[in-house]
């Protein structure tokens, strides 16, 4: 049986019986007004962090979420939305679609502001979306592109960068590993399926981003997910695993290379009002600046003693540099 019809039979099962503890989701229940989110949902919410970012869905952005689940962070898309068909959920498992139109049923009766045809739900997965090239504002995935081997997740990638629209954003959430854990974890079909054996190292996750094209890659938050340890896992040490929330963006590729954001800030505090490169980045005294790792290497390379360049937060929230 190949990992993908595992995975399949995987979330067959857990759309027929709700797992709640199967992916440890960490998801936050969003507090907005007048949104309220169906237990179940929470229960089918089989996620490793929140592909949900208000700054993303200003002027009712045409939403794309792939792999439903219960429904839940279609239902937050939505609440930003409120357009028919303005969010598309694509799943290869028809049981998990009816869960989630079910679910959306409960959803209008808590939520006035909502109808189901909000989310137009189709039949299809993440290396064939049934989506027209370019049409797509914010594309999204949550714990699904770790479980693909090498070249599915390269064509997953590049089908999510198809469909999206000139500087359209592809918003993740993954776990990821310090190494490849095919090194250290024996590849098991299942443990691949709950996004486990196949966890990317943050690099490898960075590159096949920038790889398909995107010019701009933020890492937005980095935080425990889960050990895995030799008693419950074959594993021969234990192994630290993060969830990691990215979003990448598809603007132009920039002739010296991607603009990756991993939370580095300058901070200029020489004895002028600023600084600048003549690059573009303009450092006003002891105003911090967030700044791509590009920029960092740059602005360090100077060898200026009025210049403090940060160290990775792995924490984003725009307003940088480039």
């Amino acid at each position: 049986m190949s990992y993908l019809k595992t995975t399949y039979n995987v979330y067959k099962d857990a759309a027929l019986t709700p797992d709640v503890g199967l992916c440890c989701t960490t998801n936050p229940i969003w507090e907005l007004p007048g949104l309220k989110i169906p237990k179940i949902m929470q229960e089918m919410n089989y996620g490793c962090g929140s592909t949900v970012h208000a700054r993303d869905l200003s002027n009712n952005p045409k939403l794309l979420y792939v792999g439903v689940g219960g429904g839940m962070e279609l239902l937050q898309f939505a609440y930003f939305n409120r357009q028919k068909d303005g969010v598309i959920g694509v799943d290869m498992v028809d049981e998990m679609l009816e869960a989630s139109r079910k679910n959306f049923k409960e959803a209008e009766q808590m939520n006035p502001w909502f109808k189901s045809d909000f989310v137009a739900l189709k039949k299809g997965d993440a290396l064939h979306l049934p989506v027209d090239d370019e049409s797509i504002d914010v594309a999204a995935q949550n714990c699904l592109f770790n479980i693909f081997k090498a070249e599915d997740l390269k064509k997953a990638i590049q089908e999510m960068y198809r469909v999206l629209k000139p500087n359209g954003k592809l918003v993740m959430s993954d776990p990821t590993c310090e190494q490849d854990m095919n090194d250290r974890l024996r590849n098991d079909d299942r443990l691949r399926a709950l996004c486990l054996s196949g966890s990317l190292a943050l690099a490898d996750y960075v590159k096949a981003l920038t790889d398909a094209g995107f010019g701009t890659v933020e890492i937005r938050a980095r935080k425990p997910y889960r050990i895995l340890d030799p008693k419950h896992y074959p594993t021969d040490e234990l192994i630290y695993i993060e969830s990691v929330e990215v979003a990448a963006i598809k603007d132009p590729m920039p002739d010296d290379g991607p603009c990756i954001f991993t939370g580095k800030a300058a901070i200029y505090y020489g004895d002028k009002p600023f600084f600048d490169d003549h690059k573009g980045h303009i450092l006003l005294q002891n105003q911090p600046l967030a700044i791509c790792d590009k920029t960092a290497k740059a602005l360090s390379d100077l060898g200026r003693d009025d210049i403090f360049i940060s160290d990775s937060t792995f924490h984003y929230d725009g307003g940088g540099c480039c």
